[in-house]
């Protein structure tokens, strides 16, 4: 009888965007990964999807969103998150571009809260998720 090797799953966070997401958009979301990576810890890889559209639907609850996070049960299949991102001209014109970055980076680090959550098993905190999501935030804006 041949055993299976033991396969440990992926790390590290990576990034993959849509063509039609804005270069800005892009390029915000990009130095933030890369300065998440620096910051915490990913044992199991998480891709984070920039989307093109205005709304996603979500997996489970099938409500709309501007970003989610699917939390797989079993622990040997990668998590992912997806970031919407189609209203940022929008956002542009109703708050400027720094707040409309500010905005969808606040979406993306929502969603790697809700990601420490699902690693360490405990329930979705949205409270939680909202001020750990400003203090990482806070810590990157320090950095720049």
């Amino acid at each position: 009888m041949v055993e299976e090797a033991y396969n440990p799953p992926r790390s590290g966070l990576r990034v993959r965007c849509e063509k039609e997401v804005n270069q800005k958009v892009r390029k915000s979301c990009l130095n933030f990964a890369t300065w998440l990576r620096l910051n915490i810890q990913f044992p199991i890889r998480v891709v984070v999807y920039l989307m093109k559209d205005y709304q996603l639907m979500t997996k489970d609850t099938k409500e709309t969103a501007s970003a989610s996070f699917f939390a797989p049960f079993d622990k040997t299949v990668e998590p992912y998150i997806r970031i919407a991102t189609g209203d940022f001209e929008e956002l542009c014109s109703e708050r400027g571009e720094v707040d409309a970055l500010w905005a969808i980076l606040g979406s993306f680090t929502h969603e790697i809260i809700h990601y420490q959550q699902w690693l360490e098993n405990r329930e979705f905190n949205e409270e939680e998720a909202e001020t750990l999501s400003e203090e990482l935030l806070d810590g990157f804006v320090d950095c720049l």
